[in-house]
């Protein structure tokens, strides 16, 4: 079991996701902004940061910056439509993430979840 931070700001989408990570046995916590993320790691520990690239305010991208700066160790996915904005070189998205890009099947989610929370 992992401890996942969700961020995503369709609601529904967040629900559906939260409910299938949840059903495979993570601890999720999800909110609707990437400041309500941002805020939400200040001194806590995650190990998968899980965000959608484009939201209003502090996007997915720099969430994942900062987030990284502030817990090297924690695994961080995009989910995403634009996934060439993720891959790019000018995005400064942690080197390390990983991109899932819309539309996924929640089976396909939960199977890169796992992936990325095993790999060393």
């Amino acid at each position: 079991m992992a401890r996942i931070l969700l961020a995503e700001d369709d609601e529904s989408l967040r629900g559906f996701l939260a409910g299938a990570l949840g059903r495979a046995g993570h601890d999720v916590v999800h909110v609707g902004d990437g400041e309500s993320a941002y805020e939400t790691l200040q001194g806590k520990v995650f190990d998968l940061l899980l965000t959608d690239i484009v939201m209003p305010g502090l996007d997915g991208i720099e969430l994942a910056r900062r987030g990284a700066e502030a817990d090297p160790a924690m695994k961080i996915v995009f989910i995403t439509g634009f996934a060439a904005v993720a891959l790019s070189a000018q995005s400064q998205a942690p080197k390390d993430a990983k991109v899932l890009s819309k539309p996924f099947h929640l089976k396909d989610l939960v199977v890169e979840i796992e992936r990325v929370i095993a790999a060393a």
